[in-house]
């Protein structure tokens, strides 16, 4: 007999999701992590504290009303990090409340203390105390999250120098900011730094950022960026970061030289295996951390599986949740379906980004053709009344069918209205169902129908001339 038919190393998104489906089954589980950190990286340094920083610095700095209230309009004039940390600290304590409720009230057995393997059915638990208590298990699920890497050649402090997880604990709002990488979290935060007023430089190698995004959309966040002060420096390389008495200079390997009160980068995650002792257990990671896996989560090793960011693309919360579900019902014996391929990226830079489906350059790279159409805020009713004049939601719909075959949203409420236009396509409705369909007015969800209106005109136009 072993102590857990499933035990789950780490309790973040896929942990809980994975820990509670095995629970709902029948099944004995027990779940790994460290008292101070109930929820993973998620919750405690990640996602939910940055969108909650995000929600604070919206609401305080006043930005979202300003189309409406003049460029001057806050409502508070010396934002404080202490403003920041109340609300983000308010939330992380709810979330990790409401997860230890869910874990109790499915009878998951919370193990406390961190985890190493001691073979592929035990793992030592190290709770802290300086003895070690052994955990049999029949299955297991690994999922550690990952960590912001460290380039070896940068002395990180956590005052001048952090990385995307210490960001969240400066000790006040800097006057000048470098950004290191302009990937999705880097882009979060410079966005962020930049609507409190600190000066961002964004520093980043290659020639663009969000390169997955449509190109239409960035340069619209790239105007708004440029807006609120943020310099972009595409094609350069930070070779070396010196701190100084009042400030860091960060050396460009192009010779240039930047000053700023801080400097933060965002060079990529790596997975939390190091500690796990992997190799007792059969199991390997790669330079990244992450665990190779097959199409049903399984490692190398049979009985254990690995979900989440640590098994790399797309390391997103919502993604990690499904495959955590999956996991378990794999474990489990359960009949699994497939993960849906559609899958929503959201982006919470300020305004935010969400899309489903192809962009018109994927489109264009494998000849498919389609016609665009565009629904701007500014022709909304919502969209006057909420302040948003720039907001916009490009439909890609192809004109043989009528398909949607992609989803675009730039401006407020764009993580939320993508799923229409998901569910949609998920239950491969076209165009003309966003055309004939009755939206609630005034919303920003109207977007589909004028957006579907003008690529149906467009799509009959052509039509009409060439027979």
């Amino acid at each position: 007999m072993y102590d857990y038919d499933l035990l789950v190393l780490g309790s973040g998104p896929s942990g809980q999701k994975a820990a509670i489906a095995a629970a709902k089954l029948g099944r004995r589980v027990g779940i790994v992590d460290r008292r101070d950190m109930i929820g993973g990286v998620c919750i405690n340094t990640g996602t939910v504290p940055s969108k909650t920083l995000r929600e604070a610095v919206l609401y305080l700095t006043g930005l979202s009303q300003r189309d409406l209230y003049g460029s001057s309009y806050r409502v508070k004039e010396e934002i404080t990090v202490s403003d920041l940390a109340a609300r983000t600290q308010h939330v992380i304590t709810r979330q990790t409340d409401v997860i230890r409720n869910q874990l109790a009230r499915n009878r998951v057995a919370m193990i406390t203390g961190t985890g190493r393997f001691a073979d592929a059915h035990t793992v030592w638990v190290d709770g802290g105390s300086g003895r070690e208590s052994k955990v049999t298990f029949d299955k297991a699920i690994i999922a550690a999250g990952t960590r912001p890497a460290r380039p070896d050649s940068v002395d990180f402090d956590d005052r001048t120098i952090v990385d995307s997880d210490g960001v969240i604990n400066l000790q006040a709002v800097p006057r000048s900011m470098v950004v290191v990488g302009a990937g999705v979290i880097g882009m979060e935060y410079a966005s962020m730094f930049a609507a409190l007023g600190t000066k961002v430089t964004v520093v980043e190698r290659r020639d663009r950022m969000l390169d997955f995004c449509d190109e239409e959309v960035v340069e619209s966040l790239k105007y708004h960026l440029r807006d609120l002060s943020v310099t972009f420096r595409f094609g350069e390389e930070v070779a070396a970061v010196e701190k100084h008495q009042t400030a860091a200079l960060c050396l460009l390997k192009s010779g240039k030289k930047i000053a700023a009160d801080t400097v933060m980068y965002s060079a990529g995650r790596q997975g939390q295996t190091d500690d796990l002792a992997l190799p007792a257990a059969g199991l390997e990671a790669d330079r990244r951390g992450r665990i190779p896996v097959d199409a049903h989560y399984r490692t190398a090793v049979d009985n254990i599986y690995a979900v989440g960011d640590v098994i790399g693309f797309p390391a997103l919360a919502s993604t990690s949740m499904e495959q955590g579900r999956l996991a378990a019902q794999h474990a489990c014996g359960e009949p699994v379906r497939e993960m849906h391929g559609l899958q929503p990226i959201g982006i919470y830079t300020i305004p935010e980004i969400s899309f489903v489906g192809k962009t018109e350059e994927q489109l264009t790279e494998s000849s498919t053709p389609f016609e665009v159409g565009i629904a701007r805020y500014r022709e909304l009713a919502r969209g006057q009344i909420v302040g948003d004049s720039y907001g916009m939601l490009k439909l890609l719909v192809s004109p043989d069918d009528g398909r949607l075959l992609g989803v675009h949203v730039f401006g407020t409420g764009a993580t939320e209205i993508v799923h229409i236009g998901q569910a949609v396509m998920g239950c491969g409705g076209t165009v003309d169902y966003l055309v004939d369909t009755v939206f609630n007015y005034p919303t920003l969800a109207e977007a589909y129908k004028v957006a579907a209106l003008d690529a149906s005109n467009k799509i009959r136009n052509i039509t009409r001339i060439d027979g």
